[in-house]
C-alpha cells in the first residue's frame, strides 16, 4: 500500500488483488525472477488492520507497508553445481506469493476538525468558507460522513476543515453514530466547536462536547482550538453571546454561516491557528500535513 494525497477515499480499492509468482528458474545460469511489485493506492489517514490489530498506520503522503510478499524467483542450473555434478540440468520453478487478508479503515485527515451536536450549523460553515457541498437540512445527523472542505489563502496555502457527524451525549460509549464521529476527531490538528447560540445556556454544549471528547481519548480536548458561536443573526443568539463569554476561557467567535456574518474574522484566526501547528511540526523535524 502506498499513501497518495491525491487519494481522498477507499472506493476505488477492489476487495481482491492477485500478486504475481515468482518464475521458474532455468539452464545457461538463469535464475527464475521474483514476483513483480504491485502497488495500491490509498488515501493518507489509511489504518491497516489484520485480524482487528493495527499493522500499519500510513499518515504521510508516499509512506509504503509491505501488504503481501511476492513470489521468490527459482533457482537456475548453477545452484546444483558442484565438484560431483559439473553440468546440472535441474532448476526449481518460482515460488507463490504471500496471502493475507487485511482491512482498511480510513481515518479523516484535516487540519481543522468542526465539533458541534446536530443541527449547529457545522455543515452550513463548511460550505460558507471552502467550496465542500456536505447535505444540510434541520433534523438531526443530516451528516452522516465526514466532508473535508478546503480554505483556500491568498498565498496559497490550504486548510483542510472535516465537518464531522454530529454527536450526542454518549457518544463514546457508541451511542448515535459514536465512533463514526470520534474517530475521525483524532487526526485533526485543532478544533473547531460550533455551538448554536440560540438556545438556552449555550455553554452547556461546550462543556459536553469537551467531556464526551476527553472520554473518548485523554487529552483530546485539550488541542488547541476556539469556540464557534453560530446564529448570532437571531435575536436570542445577540442576549446569549455576553453570557457564553463570561462562562467560558476559550476564544469565542460569533457568527452566522446562514448570512456569512463576520466569517472573515474565523477565516483569519483559522489561519493562526494552521501557522501555529505548521511551526510546531517543524520545530520538532517532523512534515506538517499539506493539502
Amino acid at each position: 500500500f502506498t499513501a497518495d494525497q491525491q487519494m481522498k477515499s477507499l472506493s476505488s480499492v477492489l476487495p481482491f488483488y492477485q500478486g504475481f509468482h515468482g518464475e521458474k528458474g532455468g539452464s545457461k545460469n538463469c535464475y527464475g525472477a521474483n514476483g513483480a511489485y504491485m502497488y495500491v493506492k490509498v488515501p493518507v489517514g489509511t489504518l491497516v488492520k489484520e485480524d482487528g490489530k493495527v499493522v500499519a498506520d500510513l499518515t504521510q503522503h508516499g509512506e509504503e507497508y509491505v501488504a503481501a510478499y511476492g513470489g521468490a524467483g527459482g533457482k537456475g542450473n548453477r545452484f546444483f553445481l558442484s565438484n560431483e555434478n559439473r553440468a546440472p540440468t535441474l532448476f526449481t520453478p518460482g515460488e507463490p506469493g504471500q496471502e493475507r487478508v487485511l482491512d482498511l479503515e480510513l481515518k479523516t485527515t484535516a487540519h481543522a476538525g468542526l465539533v458541534g451536536f446536530p443541527n449547529a450549523g457545522k455543515s452550513s460553515l463548511l460550505r460558507a468558507i471552502s467550496s465542500a457541498k456536505p447535505a444540510v437540512g434541520a433534523y438531526p445527523f443530516t451528516t452522516l460522513n465526514p466532508h473535508v472542505g478546503i480554505v483556500h489563502y491568498q498565498d496559497y496555502e490550504q486548510v483542510a476543515v472535516a465537518d464531522i457527524p454530529g454527536l450526542i451525549k454518549g457518544a463514546h460509549q457508541n451511542r448515535g453514530l459514536g465512533m463514526a464521529f470520534l474517530r475521525h476527531i483524532e487526526r485533526c490538528r485543532f478544533l473547531l466547536y460550533v455551538v448554536d447560540l440560540s438556545v438556552s445556556q449555550p455553554w452547556i454544549q461546550l462543556q459536553d462536547l469537551k467531556y464526551e471528547l476527553e472520554q473518548y481519548k485523554k487529552g483530546l480536548s485539550e488541542r488547541p482550538c476556539v469556540v464557534i458561536g453560530n446564529k448570532i443573526d437571531l435575536a436570542q443568539s445577540r442576549i446569549n453571546l455576553p453570557l457564553l463569554k463570561e462562562q467560558i476561557d476559550d476564544r469565542v467567535i460569533a457568527l452566522s454561516a446562514l448570512t456569512g456574518d463576520n466569517l472573515e474574522e474565523l477565516l483569519l484566526h483559522l489561519r493562526e491557528l494552521y501557522d501555529t501547528y505548521v511551526k510546531t511540526e517543524q520545530s520538532r523535524g517532523q512534515s506538517p500535513v499539506k493539502w
